[in-house]
């Protein structure tokens, strides 16, 4: 975290943080890598839990999805008592939590950021068709912020997986152009020696680039990132300082993982490398 972006007492209250996703019991993705986030980041994290599965650092076995009413009555019980500052959405079940969703978002006014969970690492589909096409057409124009990798922004717009930054442009600018308000597209599946990650809006495009870490502990980076984005940007209230602050953020945490010895798979980021020696 820098200086320029950690939260003060004096200057402002400390945010509440929501993420909407699933459970990975080995801590390393979904909403223990999201509330692991939002405290590294400075802020109160909160969780509406959308499935449970069963995982580990070599992959998934099981996901078990909850009811749509279920997870409404978590979202509406924190809604009656607790203030909510920024929102993270990562896996979502199916079309009818999606519906559930966009009924209370459409009224939300703080950041939200949808990380479009969509593909596992091994190329599988965690979702279905009908689920895919309630997150593009529901959803999607709700979020400040959608952040697909490469993967998933081929499937958002229907075409085959970007191999070039012009590409990855060109699938952006069509994302954008099918609602979203902004895009992070995550361009760590391009090859090269550099990480290039594409901030679009409608008011342009700007590149960010870290060196690639050479580690086998990436796993749970997009839910970890986009988490990061949400807490920043419910803090400094600007997104592309948001998305700047996060990108130093992860690359950190990924540059640290191999202090931990977590699994005999793709292992965690280290969420708390700033905070423990």
């Amino acid at each position: 975290m820098t200086q320029a972006t950690q939260p003060t007492q004096a200057t402002q209250p400390i945010r509440n943080l929501l993420t909407i996703a699933g459970s990975d019991p080995s801590g390393g993705a979904g909403i223990q890598a999201d509330l692991k986030t939002f405290s590294a980041c400075g802020c109160y994290g909160m969780s509406v839990i959308t499935g449970l599965t069963a995982q580990n650092t070599q992959g998934v076995q099981a996901i078990h999805p909850l009811p749509a009413e279920f997870v409404a009555q978590q979202f509406d019980s924190l809604l009656t008592d607790i203030r909510i500052d920024g929102i993270k959405i990562g896996m979502l079940s199916d079309a009818s939590v999606i519906a559930i969703l966009a009924k209370r978002l459409s009224d939300f006014n703080g950041p939200v950021v949808l990380d479009p969970v969509m593909i596992a690492k091994g190329g599988a589909a965690l979702i279905d068709s009908p689920t895919q096409h309630a997150l593009r057409n529901q959803l999607l124009p709700l979020a400040g912020l959608v952040t697909p990798n490469l993967p998933e922004l081929a499937t958002l717009v229907g075409q085959a997986e970007a191999q070039t930054r012009e590409q990855m442009l060109d699938q952006a600018e069509q994302l954008l152009a099918l609602g979203a308000q902004a895009v992070l597209a995550k361009g760590g599946h391009l090859s090269g020696n550099d990480c290039y990650d594409l901030l679009l809006n409608k008011q342009g495009a700007s590149w960010l680039h870290q060196p690639r870490i050479a580690t086998a502990n990436t796993h749970g980076t997009g839910c970890t990132l986009s988490s990061a984005i949400a807490s920043f940007w419910a803090q400094s209230g600007d997104l592309t300082t948001a998305v700047a602050a996060a990108k130093h953020y992860i690359t950190q945490a990924i540059g640290h993982a191999d202090q931990l010895q977590v699994g005999s798979g793709h292992g965690p980021t280290h969420h708390f490398y700033q905070w423990w020696s």
